[in-house]
């Protein structure tokens, strides 16, 4: 039995206990058949794109979406308005986070087995400075008033037994200083203010709390869950919200003392987790090594109480999502198959 086959049996036993749990716990949830909270409105080509894809960023005003081609060693760039892929920018080492800054005019893209944070021209594409960090940098966030972008990397890719934050600035390229954290990030999370830095590590089930103005770490947290990987944050009510994959849920956390609020099933794999902010709602995608991957959606009723109101299947080898608050839009990157190209889908959120 192949792998994809057992994870497949695995997912299934898993599906069976999760309905039970639902059934038990009185949670609402959309069925499969019937209206979903998220539409498939379209679906993107990306040719010749080969292996994984990770992590995505978009251009509003120029409606281009970045997506990083992590085994094709490419980012790939897609015009969001007629909906179709436009073009390749080649030579990265594990292509992983990308950045654009439209203040800036710059697009930020890092690739892991390399090292190197590069720095490009946001309407042409221009190279316009390699920054070399160390091995292993994943996760880019961007702050406005400083004008600071921050990295995640180090850790085992490095070679290290911790990792590390870079510091950049964001206007002349260069490394302004870094932060020690427990080990390589997973995810990295700005509070609005820019004060405040939220450091997922996957490897340690931690979370870390960074003052960005001392670069020192205030507190550690543990996730009761293991492997938290990717998050997202509702300001206005503290509250976080964190992919887990052993097992697979979605944790929400109170950002200010660290403590777990609630646990619900999420997909397997996880490999996204957004808020929208205007319907109140946490989006989770994941599921790329198995037979269909999953977009989960749930609804916060207040900062306490959430349920579960859809799973909506996506595609076979999708994992990675992207949420576009501005464009009302929600992206799950579908790698290549045997029987179909990579592609975007492209969700539209249903009232």
């Amino acid at each position: 039995m192949g792998l994809r086959a057992r994870r497949l049996g695995e997912t299934k036993i898993w599906l069976v206990a999760a309905s039970l749990l639902i059934a038990d716990s009185g949670i609402a949830f959309s069925q499969e058949v019937g209206k979903q909270p998220l539409r498939l409105v379209q679906t993107i080509s990306l040719p010749n794109v080969k292996g994984r894809l990770d992590h995505m960023d978009v251009d509003v005003k120029g409606k281009r979406l970045f997506v990083a081609g992590l085994e094709n060693g490419t980012f790939e760039v897609v015009d969001l308005q007629p909906g179709k892929w436009v073009r390749s920018i080649p030579g990265f080492k594990k292509a992983q986070g990308a950045l654009f800054v439209p203040e800036l005019n710059k697009l930020f893209l890092a690739s892991g087995d390399d090292g190197m944070l590069r720095v490009f021209r946001g309407d042409t594409l221009e190279l316009l400075d390699s920054i070399h960090l160390e091995p292993g940098p994943n996760r880019v966030v961007y702050e406005p008033k400083s004008k600071l972008v921050y990295v995640g990397y180090g850790g085992k890719d490095a070679g290290k037994d911790y990792g590390e934050i870079g510091i950049i600035d964001a206007q002349n390229d260069k490394v302004v200083g870094d932060i020690k954290v427990v080990a390589h990030p997973s995810e990295l999370l700005l509070d609005k203010a820019g004060k405040t830095l939220f450091v997922f590590v996957s490897i340690a089930s931690k979370l870390q709390v960074i003052d960005t103005n001392k670069r020192e770490v205030l507190s550690t947290w543990t996730v009761t869950s293991q492997r938290p990987g990717d998050a997202a944050f509702d300001e206005s009510t503290s509250r976080l919200f964190i992919g887990t994959r052993t097992p697979a849920e979605m944790v929400v956390m109170d950002s200010k003392a660290g403590k777990e609020i609630a646990h619900l099933p999420t997909a397997e794999s996880m490999d996204g987790v957004y808020f929208d902010a205007v319907r109140k709602r946490i989006y989770v995608s994941g599921g790329r090594d198995l037979e269909v991957g999953f977009a989960y959606v749930y609804q916060q009723k207040d900062a306490d109480h959430y349920e579960t109101i859809g799973r909506i299947p996506t595609r076979d080898g999708a994992g990675t999502s992207f949420w576009s608050p501005e464009l009302d839009r929600y992206y799950v990157a579908a790698e290549a198959t045997d029987k179909e190209q990579a592609a975007i889908l492209v969700y539209a959120p249903e009232d």
